[in-house]
């Protein structure tokens, strides 16, 4: 029971929690030192994962990685010119040529003179210069400069459920604020577990409003993952609620267990980060007496707050 668990083991919650508030505070702004130090380091491990995985072959997990890595506030324009590059590598080997255009030209808005290296392959290569060719007779279009900055980000509003039904389908649904209209659709990537590649899932998007289902088949203990992306018209994601590194998290309760994941502090150290546009999640324990009957042990409330 959640409430045994909270009684027998609530000083090692509340360390655990006030790590997990340690990491909340790195992600809000102003940033001490140690935390952008941390930060960036995180970041530089994503892009090299994100870079290992395409040498190994696993091309969708890699687009995964560099899209986390794309979207972590804070990205260099040097990193985001890299994740870029390999983005378009990983779609033109997966033949999805619509997906790696608009990664090269991402590329080009950054550094108009950007080149590949002549060790790179002929193919890359090709496909580089006659993107920037098309580009650059339409305009050099998205290019940022001082007098014409890029257009905002588009922000996404949405509230994840603590615990789901074995078996369930799970709605996920929001709101999608997006001034400048550069949003194209909405992408839900979900998992079993906490391990391989995540799953696409095409949201209805319409007024500003978005809603898909998590198949059933997927909801199983001891938890889901998951994470939502804003894409844009040329298929890359331009905002995220949570990422493939930090993916939001639901727990599944084992019915024959007859215990909760809830109960374990590590889903909470886990579920405390949730990345894209910035971090304002809160994770409250509060023991309710007011209900406990001398037949019944005292219950503890979950409250999760995910805001923008």
């Amino acid at each position: 029971m959640l409430s045994s668990f909270l009684r027998r083991g609530r000083r090692s919650v509340a360390l655990l929690l006030l790590a997990s508030a340690c990491l909340v505070l790195c992600t809000t702004a102003p940033r001490p030192a140690f935390c952008q130090a941390e930060e960036e380091s995180r970041r530089g491990k994503l892009i090299e994962s994100g870079k290992n995985l395409f040498e190994e072959q696993r091309y969708e997990e890699s687009i995964q990685t560099l899209s986390a890595a794309l979207l972590r506030p804070g990205t260099s324009k040097a990193d985001r010119i890299d994740v870029y590059r390999f983005l378009a590598y990983n779609y033109l080997v997966l033949s999805q040529t619509e997906e790696a255009e608009a990664a090269v030209r991402g590329l080009y808005v950054l550094d108009p003179e950007f080149t590949l290296a002549e060790s790179e392959s002929p193919r890359f290569r090709t496909f580089f210069e006659e993107v920037k060719d098309r580009w650059e007779t339409e305009g050099r279009p998205g290019l940022e400069t001082e007098r014409r900055p890029a257009a905002a980000s588009p922000s996404i509003k949405h509230v994840s459920p603590a615990e789901w039904e074995s078996g369930k389908q799970v709605r996920v649904s929001g709101q999608i604020v997006d001034p400048a209209n550069r949003a194209a659709s909405v992408v839900i990537r979900y998992r079993s577990g906490s391990k391989g590649k995540f799953q696409r899932l095409e949201a209805r998007l319409g007024q500003g409003h978005f809603r898909a289902s998590i198949p059933g088949a997927a909801v199983k203990p001891p938890l889901v993952e998951y994470y939502i992306e804003v894409v844009d018209d040329g298929g890359l994601p331009i905002a995220s609620r949570g990422d493939a590194a930090a993916p939001m998290r639901i727990a599944i309760p084992d019915p024959d267990a007859g215990s909760s994941v809830l109960a374990s502090p590590w889903f909470w150290v886990a579920a405390a980060v949730v990345v894209g546009g910035g971090v304002t999640g809160a994770i409250l324990l509060n023991k309710d007496e007011s209900t406990s009957t001398p037949s019944a042990p005292p219950t503890s409330r979950v409250v999760v707050i995910i805001g923008n």
